[in-house]
């Protein structure tokens, strides 16, 4: 028999998991700490890509990860979730390394495939750990700030970086993706330092994929409450990456003021990530989630008719709101999980899910562009978000009125 881990005295506990939180919250500063993010479509153009190759990839991309996620996922809860991070650290630093030695498109595909077997790697392990420790020391009740601790400082870390991107560009070419190399290499080091999870009541015995299916149709709230996440991830998806630049060109901003502006509203994001609680003392977190969502959406929808001032501001409230509403949502989707043998899955799933939409949205987006039509884009994805909160608020009440009837 293996021998049993003493239980620590209960401020030496306090101590770790304060460490563990830190070590959590650096982790994902530096593994997210992508220099090369404002600055990889001219890079591409400038070694040779055309538009149809770059935007090529990055369909690939996503049919990439929503390959990966879910069977990762799955090996994370048979394995070990610190396992899982420390591969993402290591994928995601090569990845950035490709770039800097094969400048061409087979260079540039090699790396958005690894940057999508290491995003898979990562995008339910690192929550199902960070719930997972917090749980089994009794403290679930802490998880939602320290997510929204980890993702402040992941936006943060953004904002540092952001504006500088164009300078580094023009001063090394390569310099932006060899600083993420070596962002992404300290984010390995604090990978390796986490400790392993606390004795629990589960064991990783099995492949979790036919179980977590089996968590999910069990638990309807859990997958509505998935819908409204998905809602959530495609507003900030195609308004931070797809719209940002043609938005601010429609309104005659120069170009110098893009990063900038991308700076001033990632630190608005971070500040309502950091303060993910601030909304409680007025309505419920599901309810607040709701709120946000339509908030985000209506910004959407004032894009069209305001000037870039007016423009500034809802640019910058969409940024709050999207902020405030991640860590919520993501503590919904936890405590809804009902088998922590399957947490990594389904939080894998629940990101192949916003992937999936996300890239049909990209896909309708083409759309209306092609026709000059993005003001009406963006008023009918701001409606069509509202119409479905409605449905989701709708249906999540008929779920817990029924579940209280039996």
């Amino acid at each position: 028999m293996g021998r049993r881990r003493r239980a620590l005295p209960p401020v030496a506990a306090a101590a770790l998991r304060v460490n563990v939180i830190r070590l959590y919250k650096a982790f994902q500063l530096c593994n997210g700490l992508l220099w090369w993010l404002p600055i990889f479509y001219l890079y591409q153009r400038d070694i040779g890509l055309s538009d149809q190759e770059i935007f090529g990839i990055q369909a690939i991309y996503y049919v990439a990860f929503c390959l990966l996620d879910v069977p990762t996922g799955a090996l994370a809860d048979r394995f070990d979730y610190r396992r899982f991070l420390q591969l993402g650290a290591i994928t995601i630093t090569i990845a950035n390394l490709v770039p800097v030695f094969v400048q061409n498109y087979w260079g540039m595909l090699s790396h958005f495939l690894l940057i999508a077997l290491a995003y898979s790697f990562t995008s339910g392990a690192g929550s199902a750990y960070l719930y997972e420790y917090l749980h089994r020391t009794g403290r679930d009740d802490e998880y939602k700030n320290a997510e929204g601790g980890a993702r402040a400082y992941s936006l943060i870390g953004r904002v540092v970086c952001l504006p500088a991107a164009g300078v580094l560009m023009q001063w090394h070419a390569t310099s932006p993706y060899l600083l993420s190399a070596a962002a992404t290499l300290v984010a390995l080091f604090f990978a390796l330092r986490l400790p392993p999870l606390p004795p629990g009541e589960h064991r990783h015995e099995q492949i979790a994929v036919t179980r977590a299916w089996r968590v999910l149709r069990a638990s309807p709230l859990l997958a509505l409450l998935m819908v409204q996440g998905v809602a959530i991830f495609t507003l900030v998806r195609i308004l931070q990456a797809n719209l940002f630049q043609p938005v601010l060109d429609a309104k005659h901003l120069p170009v110098a003021g893009f990063g900038v502006l991308m700076a001033v509203t990632t630190l608005f994001e971070a500040a309502g990530a950091a303060r993910p609680g601030l909304l409680r003392r007025k309505v419920s977190d599901l309810r607040a989630v709701f709120l946000l969502t339509v908030v985000m959406a209506v910004c959407l929808a004032l894009l069209v008719p305001l000037g870039i001032v007016g423009v500034v501001v809802c640019l910058c409230v969409f940024s709050l709101a999207s902020g405030l509403s991640f860590p919520v949502q993501r503590q919904l989707v936890n405590d809804a999980i009902t088998d922590p043998r399957s947490r990594a899955t389904l939080l894998s799933m629940e990101s192949l899910i916003d992937r999936a939409v996300c890239s049909l949205v990209i896909f309708a987006l083409g759309g209306y562009l092609s026709r000059g039509a993005m003001n009406d884009f963006l008023l009918h994805a701001a409606i069509g978000t509202v119409l479905l909160m409605a449905v989701v608020a709708t249906t999540i009440h008929l779920v817990r009125t029924k579940e209280r009837s039996r």
